[in-house]
């Protein structure tokens, strides 16, 4: 692979300056159907007054090579009016960009239509027109607004589409449903991001020079994946760059509470923790040894060659168990950027690279991790600590990115290679102090914590389009391997217990943990597509399969030290020190625990396919009126090897999901005007279990305290004759119905309002689990529904005063009400553990999806000086995260208000600096989960403060 990505750049370096054309200059653009969005495919482009000219091909592209000077371009196309653009303006060496290029099917005796180059150029025509015609309900935004409004990444961009949100700078959520409800895909492909088991690829590795558009579906149709109900995001990478660029970025991020404070937590890594992977120096010590030697057999002869190779072990363990207060550093990042075309024989190329660094720093103080039960009195309207956690933690973020692709075009065929590469390192450095009441246990402990991990991901994409019979037909192809891995080599967790620094069973025994994931999987698709006529109007009949095979291998293997006869100062630091560990004269010392042997649940294969195929049918049954009427199938089959906790269940390759499913969908879209449809859709969709929910895992989170327990295990109460979950983790399936009305103004601008209906059989919710205080399993829930409204609007200030025109005000509000019908078990539950006057009802809220999200923005654009200024706001309702079971509670997010300002400004010779300033958070808001109990006071689940970051970005396009 790094042979493959080296030869790529060395190639594209190499060769691209030997086809530029410094002597003449370049005009190049796309034209489109002002109707439908679509590509138009022939159009004659003619030079005035010169004999030259060209034929867009399937992709709507032209180029011409002409001396420098200022020219008109004449267009014509059968059956649509001729368009004469004037005041096109070429420069010697340099590329003339007419890239939104429409036009408009022949309706009268019309002169041709005249428009100025300029006024193409600022217009984002094509995907509007996409939008008002798009089968499904769909918003998006394209390559001229980044280039107008200036945002760095994919995330920050995809803010200003309505009806999303992002989390935590990298994640999208769509209609305030969550990750298992929101899908993203790379140029049509599923892509496993940095967490193989998020839907979600995180959206700030893709810079937006290297991007074409990123569209937000928010309905079904056959040709999509059927996994996913709020929405899907496409980001669609540029395949043929429309002039020769090349793009520099450094930015600058500081947090007044978090940079440059002397009491930081971090510790010495290894050499190469900066680029994102571990130098080696938390390996496991005992890497390649089969048969583990332990205390029992080695202490009665510690100088035997078991007992030796039991001392080298345990020294070999790192001794540093705390963190050491330091001077922290502020956020850096650099990206890099180049892209071109050329012609080798008339045969098109083009190529991107995109390379993104970034090293961050976040110091969290008072960070409280906490848990709340209900006391056994129904009259007590005061919620029980349990277990206390507050303290201090530092993280250093990395992440390494690359982005490359190649095209190649001839006539009627183009053919992509795209190269992902993403690379990450989070160092996590904890200090907090424990209070415990639970189970009968009263202790106060000092806990210490060291974390590392490591993410890579490799995509390649190798994608094909056929145009055949002047476009009549159009096949497609994608070819898509994936090779994914997370490393957390040894986390590290102590507690002292106060005042007398002593460690032992009660406060938890020293813990160390090398967890490894390892992923690999294969997309393949074929989809052909046929445009025809149907009752004189255009139609489009789709087809097509795909094949998705996944497989992964998890294993954690934790080791225990108990302390033995040592005696500690409470310095986590000297816990290793030699007079403490285990040997001949001292056997009595502190030793090592291998807890994974001998039956390991946390030692699992599991692997997946799918066949997929589908079936889609656009036309116009009636006057101003399009149907899609489509069918798709999935099969999915997913396998596990592995065993449960006390290895009474042994699966070999077991197959424990097995669905055929059928995914119906109809979109109709009634044209009201030529701004205006009115659109109803139903659809059929499905979200189904993770490898790591269908399993036995048992994995720690070991900052907050909690433990995440596999779907698979099962959990009984009352001597196992009430069984609370079976450990049948089952796919959930949605039903979607959405009416819309939309009205399509100038300038982008767009007012809709939609209501939407969603039916789930068997949703999957996050569960307390009742016999493990800090343990959450996933588990089948009773059948839910939602009903929400959805407003849309952005709109220019011109319609009060011309003077205002370039202020803008964009506002998405949605309301849902959502409700769960219980399970038996959960409904006696909470009949048995309600309050006294509290009266339990059959349904409850969906966890997960937010009862109102309110998107707004107030912005000035005006892209003759270059600059965009906004203002934008984000909250979403109080979500219910965890489903309390017993005497555990539910837990809610805490509305965060977010409010950002972000400034761009675009300046020097030829506009090529850009400066970005933004503001985060800026009323200072905590993100924070409580406990909720009938008619008690909301207890702190968990809370941490982000605090104000400010942010400059300077860009500089060198070509």
């Amino acid at each position: 692979m790094k042979k493959l990505i080296l030869l790529l750049v060395t190639m594209i370096i190499t060769l691209s300056p030997l086809f530029s054309y410094a002597q003449k200059g370049t005009i190049r653009g796309t034209i489109f159907d002002e109707g439908t969005g679509e590509p138009l495919f022939g159009v004659s482009v003619l030079v005035e007054g010169l004999q030259i000219g060209a034929v867009t091909d399937f992709d709507g592209d032209f180029e011409i090579l002409v001396d420098p000077g200022t020219y008109s371009l004449k267009l014509s196309f059968i059956s649509y009016n001729t368009l004469q653009i004037g005041n096109v303006v070429v420069t010697e060496g340099q590329v003339t960009l007419l890239e939104n290029i429409k036009m408009a099917e022949f309706t009268s005796d019309l002169e041709t239509v005249t428009v100025s180059a300029e006024a193409i150029r600022t217009t984002e025509a094509a995907l509007m027109s996409v939008k008002r015609n798009a089968a499904n309900l769909m918003d998006g935004i394209s390559r001229a607004s980044f280039r107008q409004i200036g945002d760095g990444d994919a995330a920050a961009a995809i803010k200003r589409v309505t009806g999303v949100s992002v989390e935590g700078g990298k994640y999208v959520y769509i209609r305030g449903l969550g990750d298992r409800y929101t899908k993203t895909i790379l140029n049509g492909v599923q892509v496993p991001g940095l967490d193989p088991d998020r839907n979600t690829i995180q959206m700030d590795i893709f810079p937006t020079n290297v991007i074409d558009n990123i569209i937000v579906s928010k309905s079904f149709t056959a040709e999509l994946p059927a996994d996913f109900t709020g929405g899907i995001v496409d980001i669609e990478t540029v395949d043929f760059p429309e002039e020769k660029t090349m793009v520099l970025s450094v930015t600058g991020g500081y947090n007044p509470t978090m940079h440059f404070n002397k009491n930081y937590l971090a510790i010495e890594g290894g050499s190469k923790d900066w680029l994102g992977f571990d130098d080696g120096t938390r390996t496991i010590p005992t890497q390649g040894i089969d048969d583990i030697p332990q205390f029992a057999e080695v202490v009665g002869n510690p100088n035997s060659p078991r007992g030796l190779q039991f001392q080298e072990i345990l020294r070999n363990f790192n001794p540093v168990l705390g963190g050491t207060r330091q001077n922290s550093p502020m956020d850096i990042g650099m990206g890099y950027s180049i892209g071109d075309q050329f012609k080798i024989k008339d045969k098109r190329f083009g190529y991107n690279m995109a390379f993104t660094y970034r090293n961050e720093t976040q110091y969290f103080t008072d960070a409280q991790y906490n848990l709340f039960g209900k006391p056994s009195d129904a009259n007590n309207f005061e919620m029980e600590a349990l277990e206390r956690s507050t303290g201090d933690f530092g993280v250093n973020s990395v992440l390494l990115g690359g982005v490359a692709g190649l095209a190649y075009k001839t006539d009627n065929s183009k053919i992509k290679l795209n190269l992902l590469r993403l690379q990450s390192g989070e160092s996590k450095v904890g200090q907090f102090f424990f209070v415990n009441t639970n189970l009968g246990a009263e202790f106060e402990a000092n806990q210490y914590n060291i974390e590392y991990s490591q993410r890579a991901m490799t995509n390649i994409l190798l994608n094909g389009e056929h145009f055949l019979n002047r476009g009549k037909w159009n096949l497609e192809w994608k070819i898509s391997p994936t090779k994914s891995s997370i490393e957390d080599p040894d986390v590290r967790i102590i507690r002292f217990r106060v005042p007398n620094n002593t460690i032992g069973t009660e406060v938890g025994l020293p813990n160390r943990i090398w967890r490894s994931l390892d992923e690999e999987s294969l997309f393949g698709s074929l989809d052909l597509s046929n445009n025809y006529n149907f009752k004189g109007s255009s139609a489009k009949l789709r087809f097509g399969g795909a094949y998705v095979y996944k497989d992964r291998d998890f294993l954690i293997e934790s080791f225990q030290f108990p302390a033995g006869s040592a005696t500690f100062t409470g310095d986590p630091n000297r816990v290793m020190d030699e007079e403490n560990l285990f040997s001949s004269t001292n056997r009595n010392g502190l030793r090592y625990d291998p807890t994974f042997i001998p039956i390991n649940p946390n030692a699992y294969n599991s692997n997946l396919n799918s066949y997929q195929a589908y079936v889609s049918n656009e036309f116009t049954p009636l006057n101003n009126l399009k149907a899609i009427i489509g069918v798709r199938m999935e099969t999915f089959n997913q396998f596990y090897t592995g065993t449960n906790q006390t290895g009474t269940i042994v699966f070999d390759n077991e197959k424990v999901l097995d669905d055929v499913d059928f995914f119906p969908t109809i979109n109709l879209i009634q044209s009201l005007k030529s701004n205006q449809n009115f659109r109803a859709a139903y659809s059929r969709t499905i979200a189904r279990p993770s490898f790591k929910e269908l399993s036995f895992a048992e994995i720690l989170d070991p900052i907050s305290g909690r433990t995440f327990i596999g779907g698979l295990f099962p959990e009984t109460t009352n001597g196992g004759t009430e069984i609370l979950w079976d450990g049948n983790l089952q796919s959930t399936r949605i039903n979607n119905f959405d009416l819309r009305w939309e009205k399509f103004m100038e300038r982008s601008e767009l007012l809709s309002a939609s209501v939407f209906y969603k039916s789930f059989d068997n949703p999957i919710e996050m569960v307390q689990f009742l016999s493990d205080p800090g343990a959450f399993q996933p588990r089948n829930v009773g059948d839910g529904q939602l009903i929400g409204v959805e407003l849309e609007l952005r709109k220019s200030l011109g319609f009060v005063s011309n003077k205002i025109e370039k202020f803008f005000f964009n506002t998405n509000l949605t309301y849902v009400k959502s409700q769960i019908e219980m399970s038996e078990s959960e409904f006696r539950s909470r009949q048995l553990s309600s309050r006294e006057g509290e009266v339990v009802s059959r349904t409850r809220d969906m966890a997960g999806q937010a009862p109102y999200i309110i998107n707004a923005g107030f912005s000035y654009n005006d892209p003759i000086i270059g600059l965009e200024a906004g203002v934008f706001y984000n909250v979403q309702g109080p979500t219910l995260t965890f489903i309390g079971f017993g005497n555990r509670t539910d837990t809610y997010t805490v509305p965060f208000n977010s409010l950002n300002i972000n400034i761009n400004k675009t300046w020097g010779k030829d506009e090529r600096i850009q400066t970005t300033f933004n503001v985060d958070n800026l009323l200072g808001d905590k993100r924070e989960e409580v406990f909720r109990m009938y008619n008690a006071e909301d207890q702190i689940f968990s809370s941490i403060n982000p605090g104000r970051r400010i942010a400059l970005r300077f860009r500089y396009t060198i070509w």
